[in-house]
């Protein structure tokens, strides 16, 4: 007798042949927990689809490739790097003159002769060394970022696939599928990442002969301080997600709390590309300090405190209730401002403009905080009027003793003037 799966072919034909033995075929448990099936496979399906989303994140928020320069001879770095050694000479030969003309005041306009000489030099020589330091500095961070989230079991990505694994709710269909979804979510913020991280460090790297040739002017730091730290922040943008490395440990062994943590690293990732990284150190460390200090008298320990966290005070020139939020136009405006300025150029700053919600709010806070402030005002002026009332006794009483008329006085009657004498003709 011929076999009956013969004329099966494909994955079925394993089926029937197990079908065909001595036991029963093997039947897919229906919660997905062993077996094969519809709801086994595409749980097994989701945990691959899961392993290769977290690959590829990984490879958006930190590739080891940039789209910068590598190399000052690139035909796009080359022609900014011309205009700024160009740009540079120009500003040192303005100085220069300037000096000669004014040699009249002796040390001084030598000293910043000699100071402008130096940062020219230096500006030009920096200028070359850009793309080759910003190519190195980002695959250094791509492979630290790769060590850290990909081999150690105590990241969040390390978390998720152990817990796809062995965690409590592995089993559950329904939590792989959570965690693609989830997943699927942040690979979009993953891309919006790479996005901004690329076109960011290209368009900083290819600025850079622009603002180095600022120094030639005499050294004005504000400039270059700024671009350098705008640099570093969309390199180092992807260590974010060490801002909750501390509570890994506490959601490991849940596919569904691992979740949440990315979601709010989704939230942080997006907090910190759109308005920086908080500042928050700081506040944090003068509240370790205060703790410190509130729970111990021993004077080395104050000591050491007061070394690690010394004191000092911000200068506050903004308003106390209307505060601007760093949009990414205010920003460009802002550093566009003192890039001019670092070249002796000053811009109008713009006033603050609030929209109308944003005028109606401000209205009513002021109107809440001028009737906050009045009202113990005239509290207390009516405690304290009712409080003189009742010492002084019934006010009514005392206005009618007040109007009591005093008693008549006798007084002596006028003498009469003397009779006039007869006129004589």
């Amino acid at each position: 007798m011929s076999d009956p799966c013969d004329m099966i072919k494909g994955p079925g034909r394993e089926y029937c042949e197990r079908g065909n033995g001595d036991g029963p075929p093997d039947v897919p448990s229906p919660h997905g927990g062993g077996g094969g099936g519809f709801v086994g496979g595409a749980a097994d399906s989701a945990k691959d689809m899961v392993d290769d989303f977290l690959g590829a994140i990984r490879g958006l928020i930190a590739p080891k490739d940039a789209w910068a320069p590598k190399t000052p001879d690139n035909a796009v770095y080359a022609s900014f790097m011309w205009l700024g050694q160009h740009l540079a000479v120009a500003i040192f030969m303005s100085v220069v003159v300037v000096c000669a003309l004014t040699a009249w005041q002796g040390a001084p306009r030598l000293k910043q002769m000699g100071a402008s000489t130096g940062w020219t030099l230096t500006a030009v020589a920096g200028m070359a060394s850009v793309p080759g330091a910003v190519m190195l500095l980002n695959r250094a961070v791509s492979t630290a970022f790769s060590q850290a989230f990909g081999s150690d079991e105590g990241t969040l990505f390390g978390t998720i696939r152990e817990d796809l694994k062995n965690g409590a709710d592995a089993s559950n269909p329904l939590a792989r599928f959570l965690m693609l979804c989830v997943l699927v979510v942040f690979l979009g913020i993953a891309v919006l990442v790479f996005m901004t991280r690329q076109l960011g460090i290209l368009a900083f790297v290819c600025m850079a002969p622009l603002v180095l040739a600022s120094l030639a002017r005499g050294g004005d730091m504000g400039a270059v301080k700024t671009w350098a730290m705008r640099l570093l922040g969309l390199i180092f943008a992807p260590f974010a997600l060490l801002l909750i490395a501390p509570f890994v440990p506490v959601v490991k062994g849940s596919i569904v709390m691992d979740a949440v943590l990315l979601v709010v690293a989704d939230i942080i990732m997006l907090r910190m590309i759109f308005y920086g990284i908080p500042y928050f150190g700081p506040r944090l460390a003068r509240a370790a300090r205060g703790f410190v200090e509130n729970r111990t008298d021993n004077r080395l320990v104050r000591t050491a405190v007061r070394a690690g966290v010394p004191d000092f005070y911000e200068q506050e020139d903004t308003p106390r209730h209307a505060r601007t939020v760093m949009t990414p136009r205010r920003a460009m405006r802002e550093d566009g401002g003192q890039l001019l300025g670092s070249y002796g150029i000053k811009i109008a700053q713009r006033p603050g403009r609030l929209t109308t919600a944003s005028a109606v709010a401000q209205a009513r806070r002021e109107a809440g905080d001028r009737a906050a402030r009045h009202e113990p005002i005239i509290q207390a002026r009516r405690q304290a009027r009712a409080a003189y009332n009742a010492a002084a006794g019934n006010p009514s009483s005392a206005n009618t003793a007040s109007r009591t008329p005093r008693p008549a006085t006798t007084r002596p009657a006028p003498t009469p003037p003397p009779p006039t004498p007869p006129r004589t003709p």
